[in-house]
């Protein structure tokens, strides 16, 4: 019997036609007679209709009719109806990006077996306005804390030739609810703005427009003198105001639709009114005056550290503060999920709470940066949840996601920004798996109360199979995966242990040594000591803690009472300190380590189980990465208990496995992250 069931399994596998991934989760099968779908009269035939009218009748299996109309009385702001009557569906908006939203949705519903019945009315309105991806893509075709190849965007071509990929990511995006695409990394090139780098970004935004796509860029504050040959980028010099008021208009002639500017200013070293005596508002509002007769918006982001303050995590809150209301109706500031940078667990950061007056919006990292890159599968829509659903205690209770969403001004706009984990490997993101997080990304934009397991099994029918013994366990590896990554990473708050130079493996030792900057080690936030471990952000240490509403602030500064999960995120804790489960520091965080490691085995076991569900392709590209991401678990509990104990002085308990490595070949290992790709991870130690 077990035989006959074995052979059963290698006749389906082999059925099973080899993928690329490159197809994402849009893998309708088209039809070979076209739907009948209808454009109602007084429905003017533009692009955007005619890609919604297109993709229904190659897709649409559904019998009915489909009927495709804009009306003034049509739901506003992309959002749609879709309505059922007999065997017609009709969709409807105030405009043809509403009805291309709504045709997309009614395919998903397809996909995932979700029937429009008779009488049925859906109704959606996305949450947020503006619903973009941050490309941190330069001019040479790089992508910074980029794990998927080289950028998309070919500039060396453009716009002479203009890649098919181009629309194949305006309908990905478009499928899910983005609506926004910053083309270059925040740290942006001066050149970035000349007259031929535009001319190739106006052949990009023709392609993306259709699709309801309009088109950003990352801009370097100091252009006017790079760019523009005059004397300073001072905001307040009348020069500098006309070369950006110029330049401004010359964008615009050529991308009609250009959504404005994202500016990452005085941070790491990037030019910005800092440097002329001048104050985040003065830059922000210089650059939001010239773009608003266009309808334009500015983008500033509140990344902001010296390396002289006493707590990284504070200064963010320190700066911008001060400036709450001081801004323009078309500035936004926009707030990384965390204080710090996108560790794979932050407390929000208080900004979000803080700014009553100024419009502020979350960037979340899609690019996993800091949780195993394009090789560890983490289904990041867990976490971005729990930002969002985060109580603030603004104005007597807001989460995140609610401070985000309240209109500062009549004239404000709302939006979320994902920094892109996009890149021209032909699965788009490296992993397969890591294309879940583009896709819960935009769904989580759109509405952020659908859950997380929904999202997972929209994202697991639609991209590998809809069977349920695919489905189940591969949804509980999804939801799980987040939680297991922190515990094999960094526990109960830890931060920012990681190798120097690439953020892919455990460093809690690196220190290059020479002129280095504290809060660049990992020693400047974990704190170990003789003593205990932890950075103390109580009113005894940097006094982070009050940068949060009461009674938040009084619940994060108590030992007693400070979530577990932020321990040694807000206290130096002693090694010896009984936890609730009633075991100290210490053995809690061997335990949770070691439950990490068991956890990312566990993944592994599953996904060799769903060989059946699986091409073989994407199947075997994936358990390199499932297996890598088990042995990566091990690399890492093994370095940051070794590491660790030597503070402690105490032994591993005694039902806890024995390390792997020893600590000596851990600190010597280096590994060549510019040359690494996936044939690689079995070099890994």
């Amino acid at each position: 019997m077990r035989f006959f069931v074995f052979l059963i399994s290698v006749l389906f596998v082999s059925s099973l036609r080899a993928e690329d991934g490159s197809r994402l989760w849009l893998r309708m099968e088209q039809n070979v007679k076209a739907a009948e779908v209808r454009v109602e009269r007084g429905t003017k035939r533009t692009p955007t209709i005619d890609i919604a009218a297109r993709e229904l009748e190659n897709y649409w299996k559904g019998g009915c009719r489909l009927s495709l109309r804009v009306s003034p009385d049509g739901a506003a702001r992309d959002g749609f109806t879709l309505r059922r009557s007999g065997d017609v569906v009709e969709m409807s908006s105030a405009s043809d990006r509403g009805v291309l939203y709504a045709a997309y949705t009614l395919l998903r519903m397809q996909q995932v077996g979700d029937s429009l019945r008779e009488g049925q009315v859906v109704a959606e309105t996305p949450a947020y306005d503006l619903r973009i991806l941050n490309h941190w893509d330069n001019p040479n075709g790089t992508v910074e804390r980029g794990y998927a190849g080289r950028s998309i965007w070919k500039w060396d071509e453009l716009p002479a030739k203009v890649s098919p990929r181009y629309e194949a990511y305006a309908r990905a995006n478009a499928s899910v609810g983005i609506n926004g695409a910053v083309l270059n990394n925040v740290n942006a090139k001066p050149g970035m703005l000349s007259s031929d780098m535009l001319r190739k970004v106006a052949a990009i935004a023709d392609v993306l427009r259709p699709y309801g796509i309009r088109t950003f860029l990352s801009v370097n504050f100091a252009s006017p003198k790079a760019l523009g040959g005059l004397s300073t980028a001072d905001p307040l010099d009348a020069d500098v105001q006309k070369w950006w008021a110029d330049k401004v208009a010359e964008i615009y002639k050529l991308v009609p639709d250009f959504g404005g500017f994202l500016v990452k200013a005085n941070s790491e070293g990037e030019p910005g009114p800092q440097d002329y005596g001048r104050s985040h508002v003065d830059g922000a509002n210089m650059l939001a005056d010239v773009l608003a007769p266009h309808g334009g918006l500015v983008m500033w982001r509140a990344f902001v550290y010296q390396a002289s303050s006493p707590d990284r995590a504070c200064q963010a809150y320190e700066e911008f503060m001060p400036l709450d209301g001081q801004f323009k109706d078309n500035v936004i500031i926009q707030v990384k999920n965390g204080p710090v940078d996108f560790q794979p667990r932050e407390p929000f950061s208080p900004l979000f709470g803080a700014m009553r007056h100024t419009q502020v919006m979350p960037e979340f990292q899609v690019t996993q940066e800091y949780l195993g890159q394009s090789i560890h599968t983490v289904f990041l829509a867990t976490m971005w949840k729990d930002v969002l659903s985060a109580e603030t205690y603004q104005d007597g209770g807001l989460t995140v996601g609610e401070a985000t969403l309240r209109r500062t001004t009549p004239k404000s706009v709302t939006a979320m920004a994902g920094v892109s984990n996009i890149g021209d490997s032909e699965n788009w993101t490296g992993s397969d798996m890591a294309q879940a997080n583009w896709y819960a990304f935009g769904r989580l934009c759109w509405d952020p109360e659908v859950s997380a397991a929904r999202l997972a099994d929209e994202f697991l029918k639609q991209t590998f199979s809809a069977d349920e013994r695919f489905v189940g366990p591969m949804r509980q590896v999804l939801l799980r995966s987040w939680e297991a990554a922190v515990h094999y990473m960094m526990p109960y708050g830890l931060h920012h242990i990681f190798a120097g130079n690439h953020h892919y493996g455990p460093e809690p030792w690196y220190h290059p040594g020479g002129n280095i900057r504290l809060d660049w080690l990992p020693e400047y936030y974990h704190r170990a000591d003789s003593v205990g471990l932890g950075f103390d952000r109580t009113k005894k240490g940097s006094n982070g803690v009050a940068q949060y509403h009461e009674p938040l602030a009084t619940l994060l500064g108590d030992l007693r009472t400070c979530p577990e999960e932020y321990l040694l995120w807000f206290h130096h804790v002693p090694w010896t300190y009984v936890m609730r489960n009633g075991l100290t520091l210490w053995d809690n965080l061997c335990y949770t380590y070691n439950r990490g490691v068991d956890e990312a085995r566990h993944f592994a076991a599953v996904w060799n189980e769903m060989r059946p569900y699986v091409d073989g392709e994407r199947f075997a590209r994936q358990k390199a990465r499932f297996d890598r991401q088990a042995k990566d678990a091990v690399w890492w509990r093994d370095a940051c208990l070794l590491y660790f104990r030597q503070f402690s002085g105490m032994p591993l308990p005694a039902d806890c496995p024995a390390p792997q490595h020893r600590l000596d070949d851990l600190m010597k290992y280096r590994l060549n992250i510019d040359n690494y790709t996936a044939a690689d991870m079995e070099k890994l130690p």
